[in-house]
């Protein structure tokens, strides 16, 4: 099957997710996602929808309960096999919550996993800034705050640690590379700060 369109993946996104913030990380996952893949030098199209489409269902189905094949992402990830998407990618989807069990074998699986908490503790960082500027986050920043545990206490930490060492980085090479990238992309995660 070819692959599907950013359209594709982003009117999946706009069906099921309502919520402006929602949407906003998954914008900022597919950003530190289609960076990683040029680092690495994989697909960057497949990769980026894998990051945009990851919590496209989260909404819909939340799984407060965690359950491996129930709700977000596996009620996602059925509804995406039946639409005919690439298998790489809902295992990807699948591997990003570790609740399901579903191992990460591919590099793309484990940089969604890696970037996944990470964007939102950068995301958490920028608007606590004065400027509410991504422009104006350091790595440095987001270490210190990362220690915090009261601040952005929703994102896991252990997650952020254990993305970093399954994709093989540094994690204040990790931090610094998805800052970097969510700098370039400021404007489109609204992360371009208050306007003078």
């Amino acid at each position: 099957m070819t692959l599907p369109t950013r359209e594709d993946a982003w009117h999946l996104v706009t069906e099921f997710t309502q919520g402006e913030s929602l949407r906003k990380h998954m914008l900022a996952v597919e950003c530190a996602m289609r960076a990683y893949a040029a680092h690495f030098g994989e697909d960057v199209e497949r990769w980026g929808l894998a990051g945009l489409i990851h919590d496209f269902d989260y909404e819909r189905w939340p799984n407060t309960d965690r359950h491996p094949d129930a709700e977000h992402p596996a009620a996602g990830v059925r509804h995406l096999r039946s639409l005919g998407w690439p298998e790489d990618v809902c295992e990807a989807v699948l591997g990003h919550a570790a609740y399901t069990g579903v191992p990460r074998t591919t590099r793309m699986a484990q940089a969604l996993f890696a970037v996944d908490e990470l964007t939102g503790l950068v995301t958490a960082t920028a608007l606590v800034k004065p400027s509410r500027s991504v422009r104006d986050v350091e790595a440095a920043s987001v270490r210190k705050k990362m220690k915090d545990k009261a601040f952005a206490r929703g994102v896991s930490r252990e997650d952020v640690l254990l993305g970093a060492q399954e994709l093989g980085v540094e994690l204040d090479d990790h931090v610094a590379f998805v800052v970097a990238a969510m700098q370039r992309d400021a404007e489109a995660l609204g992360l371009a700060g208050r306007q003078p």
